[in-house]
């Protein structure tokens, strides 16, 4: 198994590295019911996956925080982003597709294309390093250039914003703040945080042209930003 390349693995293994690999990022608990549950399995499928995966040396046991990927492993979860990233950006470029459709369509295309495919679609793009939420491209070599940021529900009010990534998959929630024009690199303010975890009122947009909007607490947590280039004061 660790010798077959991304196209030669059950879709369930490489959705799964995939998933390991994004709740580490986030610093979340990789425990069997979180793996079933996002992937729509049964704990004892992912018992076993994980014990496969110990096995190829992809991940290690951690007590009380489920599994770890090690070198190995995380070099394999990476070719399986890389691929999603790339056709995730040519979906939306080349194909015409809005940003909330294109995660379902490129997790049913990852699993599929030749490595000679990927280097002519990575090519093709002009070797991007974002894809459309945002999210790093890992290189071909497996560097991810991070991008630093916060959420914007822990941004300073009254400050100009800029959107550094969406990290939430869901498409209703993409659609909807496709509407309210938050996308990457869009301009954004928070100009009042209302009570008791209420709402956020924000200003989108340059400021000859901004539009406000109330935005949820819920969603301003996947909403990742850094300080607007041109507010930045040099040091």
């Amino acid at each position: 198994m660790v010798s077959k390349p991304i196209q030669e693995l059950a879709p369930r293994i490489s959705d799964c590295l995939k998933l390991i690999y994004t709740l580490q990022e986030r610093g979340q608990k990789v425990s069997t019911s979180a793996i079933s549950e996002r992937l729509g399995v049964s704990d004892a499928t992912v018992t076993m996956m994980f014990k496969d995966f110990a096995t190829a040396g992809w991940v290690e046991h951690v007590p009380y925080h489920g599994v770890r990927l090690t070198e190995l492993g995380e070099r394999k979860a990476i070719e399986v982003i890389r691929h999603h990233r790339l056709l995730e950006l040519y979906l939306e470029r080349q194909l015409g597709y809005t940003w909330d459709k294109v995660h379902e369509e490129a997790d049913r295309l990852e699993h599929v294309i030749s490595e000679e495919f990927e280097a002519k679609l990575d090519e093709l793009l002009g070797y991007p390093t974002v894809d459309p939420h945002g999210d790093p491209i890992p290189s071909k070599d497996g560097v991810i250039a991070l991008r630093q940021g916060v959420p914007l529900s822990q941004f300073p009010d009254g400050v100009s914003a800029s959107i550094v990534r969406v990290s939430d998959q869901d498409s209703e929630k993409l659609c909807y703040l496709g509407k309210l024009g938050l996308y990457p690199e869009a301009r954004i303010e928070v100009i009042e945080r209302t009570p008791f975890g209420g709402p956020l009122r924000v200003l989108v947009g340059a400021p000859d042209s901004q539009v406000e909007h109330m935005l949820s607490l819920e969603l301003a947590e996947h909403i990742i930003v850094a300080p607007f280039p041109q507010d930045i004061t040099p040091s």
